[in-house]
Protein backbone atom coordinates (compact mmCIF):
# COMPACT_ATOMS: atom_id res chain seq x y z
CA UNK A 1 0.00 0.00 0.00
CA UNK A 2 3.19 2.61 -0.01
CA UNK A 3 2.32 4.53 -2.84
CA UNK A 4 3.68 8.17 -4.64
CA UNK A 5 2.20 9.69 -1.96
CA UNK A 6 4.27 8.47 0.85
CA UNK A 7 7.46 9.54 -1.65
CA UNK A 8 9.65 11.60 0.77
CA UNK A 9 10.81 13.65 -2.66
CA UNK A 10 7.13 15.48 -2.62
CA UNK A 11 6.96 18.91 -1.83
CA UNK A 12 3.86 21.62 -1.39
CA UNK A 13 3.62 25.21 -2.29
CA UNK A 14 2.90 25.11 1.26
CA UNK A 15 6.04 26.45 2.24
CA UNK A 16 5.28 25.55 5.89
CA UNK A 17 4.77 21.96 4.98
CA UNK A 18 8.23 21.36 3.63
CA UNK A 19 10.02 22.55 6.76
CA UNK A 20 12.35 20.04 8.85
CA UNK A 21 10.26 19.41 12.07
CA UNK A 22 6.38 20.05 10.50
CA UNK A 23 4.01 17.60 11.58
CA UNK A 24 1.75 17.86 9.00
CA UNK A 25 4.03 17.37 5.46
CA UNK A 26 2.54 16.34 2.19
CA UNK A 27 2.99 12.46 2.65
CA UNK A 28 0.95 13.20 6.10
CA UNK A 29 -2.70 14.72 5.41
CA UNK A 30 -4.79 14.35 8.69
CA UNK A 31 -8.42 14.87 8.26
CA UNK A 32 -10.02 17.26 11.00
CA UNK A 33 -13.40 19.37 11.59
CA UNK A 34 -12.59 23.25 12.21
CA UNK A 35 -14.86 26.14 12.40
CA UNK A 36 -13.09 29.77 10.59
CA UNK A 37 -13.45 32.14 12.51
CA UNK A 38 -17.35 33.73 13.12
CA UNK A 39 -18.60 31.54 10.89
CA UNK A 40 -21.19 29.20 12.23
CA UNK A 41 -20.62 26.34 10.00
CA UNK A 42 -18.44 23.19 10.95
CA UNK A 43 -16.05 22.78 8.18
CA UNK A 44 -13.97 19.68 7.33
CA UNK A 45 -10.43 19.64 6.18
CA UNK A 46 -6.67 18.64 5.64
CA UNK A 47 -3.63 20.07 7.04
CA UNK A 48 -0.71 20.99 5.17
CA UNK A 49 1.78 22.78 7.01
CA UNK A 50 0.28 25.72 9.06
CA UNK A 51 -3.18 25.70 7.06
CA UNK A 52 -6.05 23.61 5.81
CA UNK A 53 -7.43 22.42 3.15
CA UNK A 54 -11.24 22.97 2.92
CA UNK A 55 -12.48 19.08 2.06
CA UNK A 56 -16.37 20.88 0.58
CA UNK A 57 -15.41 19.81 -2.68
CA UNK A 58 -14.93 16.22 -1.71
CA UNK A 59 -16.61 15.38 1.33
CA UNK A 60 -20.24 16.74 2.27
CA UNK A 61 -21.08 17.04 6.04
CA UNK A 62 -19.79 18.75 9.02
CA UNK A 63 -18.49 15.39 10.47
CA UNK A 64 -15.54 13.15 9.52
CA UNK A 65 -18.30 9.77 10.03
CA UNK A 66 -19.38 9.76 6.11
CA UNK A 67 -15.18 9.59 5.45
CA UNK A 68 -14.88 6.93 7.73
CA UNK A 69 -17.77 4.94 6.72
CA UNK A 70 -16.02 4.40 3.03
CA UNK A 71 -14.37 1.22 1.83
CA UNK A 72 -10.35 1.84 2.49
CA UNK A 73 -10.40 1.98 -1.34
CA UNK A 74 -12.03 4.90 -1.70
CA UNK A 75 -10.21 6.34 1.29
CA UNK A 76 -7.06 6.11 -0.41
CA UNK A 77 -8.19 7.81 -4.05
CA UNK A 78 -9.19 10.49 -2.12
CA UNK A 79 -5.79 10.90 -0.54
CA UNK A 80 -3.94 10.76 -4.30
CA UNK A 81 -6.67 13.41 -4.70
CA UNK A 82 -5.79 15.64 -1.75
CA UNK A 83 -1.92 14.91 -2.39
CA UNK A 84 -2.19 16.07 -6.07
CA UNK A 85 -3.74 19.48 -5.60
CA UNK A 86 -1.32 20.24 -2.70
CA UNK A 87 1.85 19.26 -4.57
CA UNK A 88 3.83 22.00 -5.83
CA UNK A 89 3.43 22.01 -9.20
CA UNK A 90 -0.75 22.63 -8.04
CA UNK A 91 -3.09 25.56 -9.18
CA UNK A 92 -5.37 24.90 -6.07
CA UNK A 93 -4.43 28.28 -3.69
CA UNK A 94 -7.94 28.17 -1.66
CA UNK A 95 -6.38 27.56 2.17
CA UNK A 96 -7.37 28.81 5.38
CA UNK A 97 -4.94 29.33 8.22
CA UNK A 98 -5.19 26.80 10.54
CA UNK A 99 -4.69 29.95 13.39
CA UNK A 100 -7.88 31.41 12.32
CA UNK A 101 -9.86 28.18 13.07
CA UNK A 102 -10.88 26.53 15.54
CA UNK A 103 -10.54 23.02 16.16
CA UNK A 104 -13.18 20.62 16.57
CA UNK A 105 -14.03 16.78 17.42
CA UNK A 106 -13.59 15.29 14.55
CA UNK A 107 -16.61 12.87 14.54
CA UNK A 108 -19.70 11.98 15.92
CA UNK A 109 -18.69 9.68 18.37
CA UNK A 110 -21.03 6.64 19.00
CA UNK A 111 -19.51 4.50 20.98
CA UNK A 112 -16.09 4.49 23.29
CA UNK A 113 -14.24 1.28 24.34
CA UNK A 114 -11.27 1.55 25.88
CA UNK A 115 -8.45 -1.39 25.57
CA UNK A 116 -5.62 -2.59 27.92
CA UNK A 117 -3.16 -3.60 25.72
CA UNK A 118 0.07 -2.74 27.03
CA UNK A 119 1.95 -5.78 28.76
CA UNK A 120 4.28 -3.98 30.05
CA UNK A 121 1.57 -1.38 31.74
CA UNK A 122 -0.36 -4.08 32.99
CA UNK A 123 2.51 -5.48 34.60
CA UNK A 124 3.61 -2.50 36.15
CA UNK A 125 0.14 -1.19 37.71
CA UNK A 126 -0.08 -5.09 38.87
CA UNK A 127 3.38 -5.05 40.78
CA UNK A 128 1.82 -1.74 42.82
CA UNK A 129 -1.49 -3.07 43.31
CA UNK A 130 -0.90 -6.55 43.47
CA UNK A 131 2.32 -7.55 44.17
CA UNK A 132 2.12 -10.82 44.77
CA UNK A 133 0.47 -11.27 41.52
CA UNK A 134 0.82 -8.53 38.78
CA UNK A 135 -0.35 -10.16 36.11
CA UNK A 136 -3.50 -11.88 35.95
CA UNK A 137 -3.82 -15.43 33.99
CA UNK A 138 -5.91 -13.95 30.85
CA UNK A 139 -4.27 -11.35 29.93
CA UNK A 140 -1.91 -13.22 27.70
CA UNK A 141 -5.54 -15.02 25.86
CA UNK A 142 -7.40 -12.47 25.52
CA UNK A 143 -7.50 -9.03 24.47
CA UNK A 144 -8.86 -6.76 27.90
CA UNK A 145 -10.95 -3.80 27.63
CA UNK A 146 -14.17 -1.55 29.12
CA UNK A 147 -17.01 0.20 27.36
CA UNK A 148 -16.08 3.68 28.44
CA UNK A 149 -18.66 6.98 27.69
CA UNK A 150 -18.54 8.83 24.61
CA UNK A 151 -20.32 11.70 25.99
CA UNK A 152 -17.57 13.11 28.15
CA UNK A 153 -15.08 12.59 24.73
CA UNK A 154 -13.78 16.31 24.45
CA UNK A 155 -11.18 17.59 21.61
CA UNK A 156 -7.62 18.93 22.90
CA UNK A 157 -7.68 22.20 24.66
CA UNK A 158 -10.59 21.45 26.84
CA UNK A 159 -9.93 22.12 30.02
CA UNK A 160 -10.26 19.25 32.69
CA UNK A 161 -12.91 20.00 35.48
CA UNK A 162 -11.28 17.49 38.72
CA UNK A 163 -13.89 15.02 39.60
CA UNK A 164 -15.42 14.69 42.68
CA UNK A 165 -16.42 10.84 43.96
CA UNK A 166 -15.96 8.60 46.48
CA UNK A 167 -12.57 7.87 48.11
CA UNK A 168 -13.51 5.76 50.68
CA UNK A 169 -16.59 4.23 52.74
CA UNK A 170 -18.27 7.55 53.84
CA UNK A 171 -16.34 9.97 51.92
CA UNK A 172 -17.35 12.06 48.56
CA UNK A 173 -14.48 14.49 47.75
CA UNK A 174 -12.37 15.82 44.89
CA UNK A 175 -10.18 13.14 43.75
CA UNK A 176 -6.57 13.35 45.26
CA UNK A 177 -4.89 11.44 42.95
CA UNK A 178 -5.76 12.45 39.36
CA UNK A 179 -3.92 11.06 36.87
CA UNK A 180 -3.03 10.97 32.95
CA UNK A 181 -2.79 7.72 30.97
CA UNK A 182 -1.11 8.23 27.17
CA UNK A 183 -3.19 6.22 24.51
CA UNK A 184 -3.85 6.18 20.78
CA UNK A 185 -7.23 6.03 19.74
CA UNK A 186 -8.33 4.15 16.59
CA UNK A 187 -11.58 5.54 14.52
CA UNK A 188 -13.70 3.01 12.96
CA UNK A 189 -15.21 2.32 9.91
CA UNK A 190 -17.39 0.87 7.93
CA UNK A 191 -20.29 -0.26 10.14
CA UNK A 192 -20.90 -3.34 10.49
CA UNK A 193 -24.57 -5.42 12.15
CA UNK A 194 -25.87 -6.97 14.73
CA UNK A 195 -24.05 -10.67 14.77
CA UNK A 196 -21.80 -9.71 12.28
CA UNK A 197 -17.65 -10.70 13.23
CA UNK A 198 -14.48 -8.93 11.06
CA UNK A 199 -12.35 -11.24 10.61
CA UNK A 200 -9.06 -10.51 11.60
CA UNK A 201 -7.42 -10.70 7.88
CA UNK A 202 -10.33 -8.11 7.35
CA UNK A 203 -9.86 -6.11 10.44
CA UNK A 204 -7.70 -3.42 8.80
CA UNK A 205 -10.55 -2.45 6.67
CA UNK A 206 -12.58 -1.03 9.89
CA UNK A 207 -9.61 1.34 10.82
CA UNK A 208 -9.72 4.40 9.46
CA UNK A 209 -7.59 6.79 11.07
CA UNK A 210 -5.72 7.43 14.81
CA UNK A 211 -5.37 10.29 17.06
CA UNK A 212 -3.82 10.86 20.09
CA UNK A 213 -5.46 10.05 23.15
CA UNK A 214 -5.64 10.89 27.50
CA UNK A 215 -7.83 9.11 29.12
CA UNK A 216 -8.04 11.12 32.46
CA UNK A 217 -8.23 9.22 35.49
CA UNK A 218 -9.25 9.24 39.31
CA UNK A 219 -6.55 6.59 41.10
CA UNK A 220 -8.22 6.73 43.88
CA UNK A 221 -11.90 6.76 42.99
CA UNK A 222 -10.54 3.78 41.07
CA UNK A 223 -9.27 1.99 43.35
CA UNK A 224 -12.37 1.90 45.55
CA UNK A 225 -14.84 1.34 43.26
CA UNK A 226 -13.72 -1.37 40.54
CA UNK A 227 -14.05 -4.20 41.95
CA UNK A 228 -15.82 -6.13 41.06
CA UNK A 229 -17.16 -4.60 38.32
CA UNK A 230 -13.75 -2.18 36.83
CA UNK A 231 -13.78 1.12 35.36
CA UNK A 232 -16.80 3.61 35.64
CA UNK A 233 -17.27 7.44 37.36
CA UNK A 234 -13.22 7.14 37.65
CA UNK A 235 -12.52 6.94 33.91
CA UNK A 236 -15.54 8.34 32.29
CA UNK A 237 -15.42 11.84 33.47
CA UNK A 238 -13.50 13.28 31.12
CA UNK A 239 -11.66 11.47 27.98
CA UNK A 240 -9.11 14.03 25.53
CA UNK A 241 -8.33 13.43 22.00
CA UNK A 242 -6.54 15.06 19.39
CA UNK A 243 -8.18 17.19 17.06
CA UNK A 244 -6.44 15.71 13.71
CA UNK A 245 -6.87 12.01 12.50
CA UNK A 246 -3.59 10.62 11.03
CA UNK A 247 -5.35 8.34 8.14
CA UNK A 248 -4.49 4.50 8.45
CA UNK A 249 -3.19 4.90 4.76
CA UNK A 250 -0.66 7.54 6.08
CA UNK A 251 0.59 5.24 8.42
CA UNK A 252 1.49 2.35 5.68
CA UNK A 253 5.43 3.22 5.68
CA UNK A 254 5.33 3.20 9.28
CA UNK A 255 4.33 -0.79 9.76
CA UNK A 256 6.15 -2.89 12.16
CA UNK A 257 6.38 -6.50 13.54
CA UNK A 258 4.98 -6.73 16.98
CA UNK A 259 6.15 -8.26 20.02
CA UNK A 260 6.25 -12.07 20.61
CA UNK A 261 3.41 -13.69 22.58
CA UNK A 262 4.94 -16.02 24.47
CA UNK A 263 1.12 -18.11 24.38
CA UNK A 264 -0.04 -18.46 21.27
CA UNK A 265 -2.89 -16.73 20.76
CA UNK A 266 -6.44 -18.63 19.40
CA UNK A 267 -7.28 -18.66 15.56
CA UNK A 268 -9.35 -15.42 15.61
CA UNK A 269 -6.92 -13.45 16.63
CA UNK A 270 -3.87 -14.57 14.34
CA UNK A 271 -2.87 -13.16 10.97
CA UNK A 272 -0.94 -14.47 8.20
CA UNK A 273 -0.73 -10.98 6.90
CA UNK A 274 0.77 -7.45 8.03
CA UNK A 275 -0.62 -6.36 11.20
CA UNK A 276 -1.66 -3.00 12.13
CA UNK A 277 1.28 -2.54 14.56
CA UNK A 278 3.11 0.92 13.52
CA UNK A 279 6.20 2.30 15.04
CA UNK A 280 4.64 5.57 16.88
CA UNK A 281 6.94 7.38 19.51
CA UNK A 282 4.61 9.68 21.83
CA UNK A 283 5.43 11.70 24.24
CA UNK A 284 4.40 13.17 28.06
CA UNK A 285 5.10 16.91 28.54
CA UNK A 286 3.53 18.51 32.32
CA UNK A 287 3.39 22.21 32.29
CA UNK A 288 2.37 22.85 35.68
CA UNK A 289 0.63 25.05 37.18
CA UNK A 290 3.11 29.14 36.78
CA UNK A 291 5.67 27.07 34.94
CA UNK A 292 7.48 28.54 32.00
CA UNK A 293 8.05 26.10 30.20
CA UNK A 294 6.76 22.20 30.24
CA UNK A 295 8.86 19.39 31.64
CA UNK A 296 8.95 15.72 29.51
CA UNK A 297 8.26 13.14 32.08
CA UNK A 298 8.07 9.90 29.67
CA UNK A 299 8.23 8.49 25.78
CA UNK A 300 7.28 5.60 24.76
CA UNK A 301 6.33 3.55 21.38
CA UNK A 302 3.11 2.36 19.91
CA UNK A 303 5.54 -0.78 18.54
CA UNK A 304 5.71 -2.18 22.20
CA UNK A 305 1.92 -3.44 22.75
CA UNK A 306 1.40 -6.67 23.02
CA UNK A 307 -2.27 -6.17 21.07
CA UNK A 308 -2.64 -5.33 17.87
CA UNK A 309 -5.20 -2.72 16.66
CA UNK A 310 -6.68 -5.62 14.22
CA UNK A 311 -6.56 -8.23 17.42
CA UNK A 312 -8.59 -5.47 19.16
CA UNK A 313 -10.77 -5.06 16.20
CA UNK A 314 -11.17 -8.47 15.72
CA UNK A 315 -11.87 -9.34 19.34
CA UNK A 316 -14.67 -6.36 19.63
CA UNK A 317 -16.84 -8.18 17.09
CA UNK A 318 -15.93 -11.69 17.77
CA UNK A 319 -19.57 -11.93 19.63
CA UNK A 320 -21.57 -9.87 16.99
CA UNK A 321 -20.81 -6.64 18.41
CA UNK A 322 -21.55 -3.72 15.33
CA UNK A 323 -19.21 -1.60 14.37
CA UNK A 324 -20.48 2.32 13.29
CA UNK A 325 -18.40 4.78 11.40
CA UNK A 326 -17.09 7.68 14.26
CA UNK A 327 -16.96 4.63 16.98
CA UNK A 328 -13.52 5.12 19.19
CA UNK A 329 -11.80 2.55 20.74
CA UNK A 330 -8.36 3.29 23.04
CA UNK A 331 -5.11 1.36 23.22
CA UNK A 332 -4.95 1.82 27.06
CA UNK A 333 -1.93 3.36 28.43
CA UNK A 334 0.89 2.95 26.29
CA UNK A 335 4.16 1.75 27.86
CA UNK A 336 7.29 0.25 27.74
CA UNK A 337 10.00 -1.60 29.15
CA UNK A 338 11.89 0.61 30.76
CA UNK A 339 11.90 3.34 33.16
CA UNK A 340 11.48 6.48 31.38
CA UNK A 341 8.71 4.41 29.12
CA UNK A 342 5.83 4.76 31.61
CA UNK A 343 2.49 5.67 30.31
CA UNK A 344 0.91 7.65 33.40
CA UNK A 345 1.93 9.17 36.87
CA UNK A 346 0.76 5.92 38.52
CA UNK A 347 3.43 3.80 36.89
CA UNK A 348 5.93 6.59 37.18
CA UNK A 349 5.24 7.52 41.09
CA UNK A 350 5.16 4.17 41.44
CA UNK A 351 1.38 5.14 43.53
CA UNK A 352 2.32 8.61 44.77
CA UNK A 353 5.65 6.68 46.83
CA UNK A 354 8.50 7.93 44.52
CA UNK A 355 7.64 11.54 42.95
CA UNK A 356 8.78 13.68 40.22
CA UNK A 357 11.20 16.32 40.72
CA UNK A 358 10.18 19.18 38.39
CA UNK A 359 13.22 21.57 37.52
CA UNK A 360 11.87 24.42 39.47
CA UNK A 361 12.14 21.93 42.81
CA UNK A 362 8.72 21.28 43.16
CA UNK A 363 7.19 17.65 43.21
CA UNK A 364 4.36 15.97 41.41
CA UNK A 365 3.00 12.69 42.69
CA UNK A 366 -0.63 12.78 40.75
CA UNK A 367 -1.56 16.30 38.93
CA UNK A 368 -2.67 19.32 40.73
CA UNK A 369 -4.91 22.31 39.47
CA UNK A 370 -3.70 24.51 37.05
CA UNK A 371 -1.65 21.72 35.42
CA UNK A 372 -1.61 20.93 31.61
CA UNK A 373 -0.68 17.14 29.93
CA UNK A 374 0.62 18.08 26.58
CA UNK A 375 0.96 14.49 24.49
CA UNK A 376 2.86 14.78 21.20
CA UNK A 377 3.75 11.52 18.61
CA UNK A 378 5.78 11.45 15.48
CA UNK A 379 6.67 8.74 13.25
CA UNK A 380 10.42 8.29 11.80
CA UNK A 381 11.49 5.73 9.26
CA UNK A 382 14.45 5.64 7.43
CA UNK A 383 13.76 6.61 3.39
CA UNK A 384 10.73 8.35 4.58
CA UNK A 385 9.33 11.48 5.67
CA UNK A 386 8.55 11.95 9.07
CA UNK A 387 4.98 12.83 9.84
CA UNK A 388 3.52 14.20 13.28
CA UNK A 389 -0.17 13.82 15.10
CA UNK A 390 -0.06 17.70 16.31
CA UNK A 391 -0.52 17.96 20.21
CA UNK A 392 -3.44 16.70 22.75
CA UNK A 393 -3.34 19.32 26.16
CA UNK A 394 -5.77 19.26 28.77
CA UNK A 395 -5.12 22.19 31.86
CA UNK A 396 -6.91 20.49 35.04
CA UNK A 397 -9.12 22.76 36.64
CA UNK A 398 -10.25 23.17 40.83
CA UNK A 399 -13.14 20.55 41.47
CA UNK A 400 -16.74 22.56 42.27
CA UNK A 401 -17.67 23.55 45.41
CA UNK A 402 -20.62 21.61 45.44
Amino acid sequence: MIDETHDPALRSWVESANRPGCDFPIQNLPLGVFRHGRSPKDSLGVAIGDMILDLAPWLPGETLNSYFALPASDRRKLRHEWSACLRADSPVRNLTPQNDCQMLLPAAIGDFTDFYASIHHAANVGKILRPENPLLPNYRHVPIAYHGRASSIVVSGTPIRRPRGQLREGQFAPTKELDYELELGAFLGPATVLGETVPIARAEEHLAGVCLLNDWSARDIQRWEYQPLGPFLAKNFATSISPWVVTAEALEPFRTSPPPHEVAPLAYLQSTQLTTAFDISLEVWLLAASAAEPTRLSQSSFKEMYWTLDQMIAHHTSNGCPLRPGDLIGSGTISGPEPHNRGCLLELTKKGRAPIKLPDGRQRCFLEDGDTVILHACCHREHFADIGFGACSGQILAATTT
